[in-house]
């Protein structure tokens, strides 16, 4: 799933100043990545710094809700 990759790597060229982490959130928001691809991703492309060990099934679970695109009626 390289394109999750490259579009983590535009999005971080574009915003500098952000972080690992918020260009990860911004990469999968709406693009209903699985949970699997989401957790394989986020090891490799955000800091362990970015974010508290304790609270990594929670960052997980808020950008597995991110991924999912909105549904409108």
């Amino acid at each position: 799933m390289r394109s999750l990759e490259r579009r983590f790597s535009k999005i971080a060229e574009k915003n500098y100043n952000w972080s690992p982490y918020l260009c990860f959130a911004e990469a999968i928001k709406g693009q209903d990545f699985n949970k699997q691809t989401i957790h394989s991703w986020f090891q490799k492309l955000v800091d362990k710094d970015d974010y508290a060990k304790s609270e990594k099934n929670g960052v997980l679970g808020f950008l597995g809700i991110l991924t999912k695109p909105l549904r409108t009626a």
